[in-house]
């Protein structure tokens, strides 16, 4: 069976028990030489370092500006807050609204000597990109610079 059949179907005999004695020898040899790192409750990462959460909050104040925007299905319509006021509608009234709070925030963060505020957007995932490109127009013509996309949120 090892190296069966006759002298002229198989003219070169290999002892194919010795190989596996081999294999099974490196196998256990690089199976007991195997170190294992341990576990720490850390991981690598590259992450930047001048933005984002850098350990203990170092004031109360947010220094932001972020507008929730999620799609409520059941009313089959937009919903944008901002801040702590009540859902602000997809209207022209509405987009008004949103623009003159965006602007009359951007005025205090401006006179406190934060004149490079983000304005944060956290949109949800089945709201329609044409919504969210209307509320960055509206914070760029408000004057926002910087805008930024957040987690994502879906408001209940």
């Amino acid at each position: 069976m090892a190296g069966g059949g006759n002298q002229e179907e198989n003219p070169v005999a290999i002892n194919v028990v010795a190989m596996v004695d081999i294999i099974f020898c490196l196998c256990l040899f690089f199976m007991c030489s195997l170190k294992f790192k341990p576990l720490d409750a850390k991981f690598e990462s590259w992450l930047p370092t001048d933005v984002g959460n850098s350990g203990a909050p170092k004031n109360d104040v947010i220094d932001e500006i972020r507008i929730v925007m999620s799609w409520d299905q059941q009313k089959n319509q937009l919903q944008r807050i901002f801040g702590q006021n009540n859902p602000i509608l997809n209207t022209p009234e509405g987009d008004l609204k949103l623009k003159s709070l965006i602007q009359d925030s951007y005025k205090t963060f401006k006179a406190r000597g934060v004149p490079n505020v983000p304005l944060i957007l956290d949109v949800g995932g089945l709201v329609p990109w044409k919504f969210v490109v209307d509320v960055v127009d509206i914070g760029k013509d408000a004057g926002m610079q910087k805008i930024q996309f957040g987690m994502g949120t879906q408001v209940k």
